[in-house]
């Protein structure tokens, strides 16, 4: 179980890094208006998705406190260091995914969010996310004049 729980981790970081490969430092602060995130930003939170969902599932729960976020997005300005985030939290993920016996992983989430659902189900929410995510900077990246690789092809 935990190998095809690693092995979807590892995917999600690969269709995300091969959307994003057209990408250069230089579009870091793109956003098509101002109400919308950077292309840093939406790496960054990205990143800080796998971070939030193994504490909420694993850890100590969902920190639904989300207030100040927008704000706190503002401290992402460069692509290839919200890359290497996003490329430290899913290693960060998968290292406690292989912590935990299979039993664990069939743990029941408590809290807010996916309440009740085994604590491995995460994984494919966060796969849903991080498409999400992916298709919006894919978006970016054509109205930068790029063309995004295909994301399931090779980086």
């Amino acid at each position: 179980m935990q190998e095809g729980i690693i092995d979807q981790l590892k995917i999600q970081e690969k269709f995300f890094l091969n959307t994003v490969s057209c990408l250069t430092e230089e579009d870091s602060g793109f956003k098509p208006n101002e109400e919308m995130y950077t292309v840093a930003q939406h790496i960054g939170h990205t990143a800080e998705t796998y971070d939030w969902f193994i504490e909420g599932a694993f850890g100590s729960g969902f920190n639904m406190n989300f207030e100040n976020y927008v704000e706190e997005m503002k401290k992402y300005t460069s692509l290839s260091k919200t890359v290497e985030q996003l490329k430290t939290s899913i290693a960060n993920a998968i290292e406690k995914i292989k912590s935990y016996s299979e039993e664990e992983l069939m743990m029941p989430i408590t809290g807010e969010i996916m309440t009740g659902s085994p604590k491995m189900v995460i994984v494919y929410a966060l796969g849903d996310h991080t498409a999400h995510n992916r298709g919006s900077l894919a978006v970016y990246a054509r109205l930068l004049g790029k063309k995004p690789q295909m994301p399931y092809g090779e980086v």
